[in-house]
């Protein structure tokens, strides 16, 4: 049967004062205005206590806790965070003290490789795969996969391999490469490749074997430094895919061998909110045990913006 036409009763509709309620955006979070010539510092105070401004002041929160207590802090980072040149205020934080290790993908070294030998990375891929030149820089595929030969022979793995062959060469541009700085540094790095997926393993001197073993061996140097974070931090910069699923399987296997993981923050900073970083590494890995934040923007903005905002707290 069709319902009638019939007005709603609203006479008995029950309300409360205003003044009672649970407000989430309330005038004291709100922002201020700056005046001309102010100091980062006042600027970033002013930002309103909500949202991702709040969240930023978190994160940055986090990681100044994570050096005071020892807990650690890990960077997960994806080629972008290189290709946008935020090298350099990577590198100082890991001066500062503020980079326990350092994981990539397989195009994260690639880029970082690039930019230590020649100063330059990102090539233009709709200009170059048409005539089938994507790809073939024949330095980048010689040496970076002669560097991964060599590290499976003295048993390192693929980041510490490509770190002591770039540190051994020492290139013109080494000052901005984060491989470097990890080498200088004694930061361990970590490359995590899925085989395919990269230039050099186009390249007629890849190896699968040396670069399985490597990476594999890489991954438990990996699962090592997250089972030491306890109170500490992990943040995935630009891997959407890669890191996020390494991640996780690191965490599943050092709680596998009894690490305990209370009080971890995970920081997820990118351009959209996918799946995997959302519920590999802002959800599931702290779920009842720390907290996982969502940063949205780009990186070019963000990790400048949250590293001054750590250097500020020092």
């Amino acid at each position: 049967m069709p319902f009638p036409y019939e007005e709603f009763d609203v006479s008995g509709v029950r309300t409360y004062p205003l003044s009672s309620r649970k407000s989430k955006a309330r005038v004291s979070d709100f922002a201020r205005p700056v005046q001309p010539g102010a100091s980062f510092k006042t600027w970033l105070d002013s930002l309103p206590a909500m949202l991702g401004a709040a969240d930023i002041r978190r994160a940055a929160a986090a990681i100044v806790g994570a050096k005071k207590r020892n807990g650690g802090v890990v960077w997960g980072m994806g080629a972008h965070v290189i290709k946008t040149g935020l090298s350099p205020v990577v590198i100082d934080l890991m001066e500062r003290g503020y980079v326990s290790a350092l994981a990539m993908n397989g195009a994260g070294i690639i880029h970082d490789f690039e930019v230590a030998l020649a100063g330059a990375t990102s090539e233009d891929v709709d200009e170059a795969l048409g005539p089938g030149r994507f790809g073939m820089a024949e330095e980048t595929g010689t040496l970076l996969n002669e560097a991964i030969r060599a590290a499976r022979a003295a048993n390192k793995g693929l980041g510490q391999g490509v770190a002591g062959f770039l540190a051994g060469r020492q290139p013109e541009y080494g000052s901005k490469s984060l491989a470097l700085a990890a080498h200088r540094l004694g930061i361990p790095l970590t490359v995590h490749v899925a085989v395919g997926t990269d230039i050099i393993h186009m390249h007629r001197a890849a190896s699968g074997a040396d670069i399985g073993e490597t990476s594999l061996r890489d991954f438990r140097y990996f699962t090592a430094c997250v089972a030491r974070l306890r109170g500490g931090v992990y943040i995935n910069c630009g891997s959407a895919v890669i890191l996020p699923e390494v991640f996780l399987k690191a965490v599943a296997l050092a709680r596998n061998q009894g690490a305990s993981l209370e009080g971890l923050t995970t920081v997820n900073i990118d351009f959209l909110r996918m799946y995997r970083p959302q519920t590999n590494v802002v959800t599931r890995p702290v779920a009842g045990i720390g907290t996982g934040i969502s940063l949205v923007g780009h990186h070019e903005i963000l990790i400048p913006l949250i590293a001054a905002a750590v250097i500020e707290s020092e």
